[in-house]
């Protein structure tokens, strides 16, 4: 899992729980970069450093602090990059969130790798998908070349190629990563909602469930669990505990249960399991300091995307849950850099998007910082979007009219200058450039920059396959949780019972309507339901659920029955409980 690679012949570690991680062969070896923050205007092509503009010097300031801080790049003025006027993100200031917006092929991944370099400079973990597969560059260093050589320049940046620490991740089954994997009941019904694909009522329900196993002491750790447990609910064995809970539909369950087995057969049983990924993980350094890049492998994100951004939410809901109050911090814990994040926001429950807006406002008190990445801002919702101190906005297309009108309200989230007309800029940005904004040491937000972005020192394109496969075997991470564990849960358990009572009361005959309506086994699906059924909207009881005030009692009882049962802001049980 882990990246900057030593020479081949370089002992591995070999502990588990040790700060530092082994290197990929032909990694840079040098321990350390030279300080990102510190400017170094280099001269033009004719020998002669560049006349200072005053309007990039005045911009320039106001992003002066004597605090350790990330350099994003120099300020433009007139299509002219001054490069001693920087544009810098204090570390301290990390926690308050971030967004990295563009259109596609505009620079936002080489801008987030250099940020992850930075930070890993400074000793802060990194945790962030590799969705285009190019990332993985970061564990080797860069080529150097003219256009590096200019933009350096530009940007007042003494360019050095350099590798980093990276491990390799994937969720278990869907790459060549050090599987992750995390339990059904770690997940909890909001999250498990989202996966799934389910409308208010069913997510409701399937709260009810949870809560239903809890009180059995039905483990649910993998898809086999749950779909155990929901088939017995819906049997003829289960009547009873279905009736019991109140206010669950026998149909609505049934959708429930179809979507759980689409689930499985799209490979999601792989992923929910054990051994469970412990967040400290995410949370290493080297053996010289910097912090390690933990690179989550997504190689079919069109096919499953609402596993892949709702299992990243679940590791923010761990950090949130297992972290200590530190308040203000020099420098963050850990910071998150979270690309694609409109598949987060897509169809979700309102449950869901509360959720989100709560973990992501709570969570800088436990020093992680989170960096959303997508093309529109639109694409994240106001209440997160107003929690995100920093924007980094390269440029936007304009083609049509809703572009426009995404144009329009951009502009609008940026603090007023004079200094750039932003719609005509937002629209004018050369690739690798941006349009910025941050809080500055102070807190407050820093003038709006036009800002050439520095160029990441490490590859900006894909290594080899078989070296990141040596890396995956080579982590000490690999031995930890490569093999899968199926311990004693819901579905043994509940196999066992039914066992036991079979051997103890012989069938007997049922009328045959009974035999119609009832599954041949416990862990048969039921029948396929109506179109109606299936939205929630057939027959009395489900009227009645549609009710918005039974609706709402239904999901505040859910929520307060997950409270109870020592369940986290996503529902998701404390890690204590589930040992």
């Amino acid at each position: 899992m882990s990246t900057p690679l030593p020479p081949t012949d370089a002992p591995a570690t070999t502990e588990p729980d040790a700060n530092s991680t082994p290197a990929l062969p032909g990694a840079d070896p040098t321990p350390a970069l030279p300080a990102a923050d510190q400017p170094t205007p280099d001269a033009g092509p004719g020998g002669t450093a560049p006349e200072p503009n005053p309007v990039a010097e005045r911009i320039g300031h106001g992003y002066d602090t004597d605090l350790p801080c990330v350099t994003l790049g120099s300020v433009v003025v007139d299509g002219v990059a001054d490069p001693a006027a920087l544009v810098r993100i204090p570390l301290a200031m990390f926690n308050r969130h971030g967004l990295v917006a563009g259109a596609t092929g505009t620079g936002k991944t080489k801008s987030l790798q250099s940020i992850a370099e930075q930070l890993s400079i400074a000793g802060v973990p990194v945790m962030m998908p590799d969705i285009k597969g190019d990332l993985s560059g970061l564990a080797r260093p860069g080529q150097p070349g003219d256009k590096i050589t200019k933009r350096a320049a530009d940007t007042g940046d003494s360019w050095q190629p350099a590798s980093f620490p990276v491990e390799f991740l994937a969720l278990a089954g869907q790459g060549q990563g050090v599987p992750i994997r995390a339990t059904i009941d770690s997940f909890g019904p909001i999250l498990m909602s989202k996966v799934l694909d389910l409308n208010d009522i069913q997510e409701s329900t399937l709260g009810l469930i949870f809560h239903w196993a809890d009180k059995r002491n039905l483990p649910l750790l993998d898809i086999k669990d749950l779909r155990a447990v929901i088939s017995y609910l819906t049997g003829a064995d289960g009547k009873a505990d279905l009736k019991d809970l109140g206010g669950v539909s026998s149909a609505t369950a049934g959708v429930i249960l179809r979507a759980v087995s689409n689930l499985e057969a799209q490979g999601g049983d792989d992923f929910f399991g054990e051994p469970e990924w412990d967040i400290a993980d995410l949370m290493r350094t080297d053996a010289s300091g910097r912090g390690v890049i933990s690179l989550l492998e997504v190689t079919d994100l069109q096919s499953r995307p609402a596993l892949f951004s709702t299992f990243l939410m679940w590791l923010l809901a761990e950090l949130f849950e297992h972290l200590p109050e530190v308040g203000d911090v020099d420098k963050p814990k850990l910071v998150f850099l979270f690309d694609e994040a409109h598949l987060l926001f897509d169809d979700a429950s309102k449950a869901f998007l509360n959720a989100v807006q709560q973990t992501v406002k709570l969570i800088r008190s436990k020093g992680v910082g989170v960096f959303f990445s997508t093309q529109l801002p639109t694409d994240v919702p106001d209440a997160v979007l107003s929690q995100l101190g920093a924007r980094v906005q390269h440029a936007l297309r304009a083609f049509t009219p809703k572009d426009q009108q995404a144009l329009a309200s951009t502009v609008k989230t940026y603090p007023i200058t004079k200094d750039y007309d932003l719609s005509q800029a937002l629209t004018s940005l050369g690739i690798g450039e941006a349009i910025v904004t941050v809080l500055s040491d102070k807190g407050v937000p820093t003038p709006v920059a036009w800002t050439r972005m520095r160029a990441p020192r490490s590859l900006m394109n894909a290594i080899d396959p078989a070296q990141a496969a040596a890396a995956v075997s080579a982590s000490p991470l690999n031995a930890k949780y490569g093999q899968e564990i199926d311990r004693d849960s819901a579905y043994e358990r509940l196999t066992s019972r039914l066992a036991q009572q079979q051997q103890q009361a012989p069938p007997q005959a049922q009328p045959e309507a009974q035999q119609q309506d009832s599954p041949d086994s416990p862990y048969d699906a039921p029948p396929p339901l109506s179109a109606p059924e299936r939205d929630g909207h057939g027959g009395f009881l489900s009227e009645l659920m549609n009710n918005s005030a039974v609706k709402s009692f239904a999901r505040s009882m859910a929520t307060a029955i997950g409270g109870s049962l020592g369940r986290s802001i996503f529902g998701t049980r404390s890690r204590r409980r589930r040992r």
